[in-house]
């Protein structure tokens, strides 16, 4: 089993992000994202959000660079997706 990370393409707050993910636990996440420094508050439904700047420090630690399209695949084959909630028109 693998954590993955994607490109940081993912604007937010005048900074690019990346995500993290697991495809076997949430408890493997956690794990891998404290050994590297990243707060637990930066945890987001079944991801972390990961600054460009510390895209190199996940992929030295062993982190498996993927495109975003193969993170959410993965995520999603190994049950651990929760996308956002849906209103009953289908906004977010």
């Amino acid at each position: 089993m693998a954590i993955y990370i994607d490109p940081p393409i993912w604007p937010g707050h005048g900074r690019m992000w990346s995500h993290l993910v697991s495809d076997r636990s949430f408890d493997e996440l956690h794990r891998f994202a404290a050994a590297i420094g990243v707060p637990r508050r930066a945890f987001e439904r079944d991801h972390y959000d990961l600054p460009a700047e510390r895209y190199d420090d996940a992929v030295r630690a062993g982190a498996v660079e993927v495109g975003s399209k193969e993170l959410v695949r993965r995520l999603t084959e190994a049950g651990l997706r929760r996308p956002k909630h849906r209103d009953r028109r289908g906004a977010v």
